[in-house]
C-alpha cells in the first residue's frame, strides 16, 4: 500500500544507520525523537501485523500484535488478512478493552 511505503520511507529517512549505509550522494534525515512515557497501562500502544501465516481451521491466516508501551505487556490476537477496520475495532473492544478498560 502506498501509506506503508510512505511510512517506511520517512522511517528509513530518520534512521541513522540507514543514511550510514546509504549512499553518500543523499542527505541524512533528522534523528528519530522519543516518545513520552505513557503515566497509566495501556494509554498508548503500538500494534504491528504479521503476516503471510498458513491458515488455521478457522481459517486466520495473519496475528495482530497489540503492546502496551508502559509495561511492554503484549497480546497476540489471530485475525484473517481479510479482515477490515471496523472488525478490527470490534476484536479490540471484544480483547483489549473488556480486559484493560479504556484509556
Amino acid at each position: 500500500s502506498s501509506g506503508m511505503k510512505r511510512d517506511i520511507a520517512e522511517y528509513v529517512a530518520r534512521c541513522l544507520v540507514c543514511q550510514q549505509i546509504k549512499t553518500e550522494h543523499q542527505r541524512p534525515g533528522g534523528l528519530l525523537q522519543p516518545l513520552p512515557i505513557p503515566v497509566w497501562k495501556w494509554e498508548q500502544i503500538t500494534m504491528d501485523f504479521v503476516m503471510g501465516l498458513p491458515r488455521t481451521q478457522r481459517h486466520h491466516d495473519a496475528i495482530w500484535v497489540i503492546v502496551d508501551r508502559l509495561t511492554k505487556a503484549a497480546h497476540f490476537l489471530a485475525i484473517k488478512t481479510t479482515f477490515n477496520a471496523e472488525q478490527l475495532a470490534e476484536l479490540y473492544i471484544a480483547e483489549i478493552v473488556r480486559l484493560h478498560g479504556v484509556p
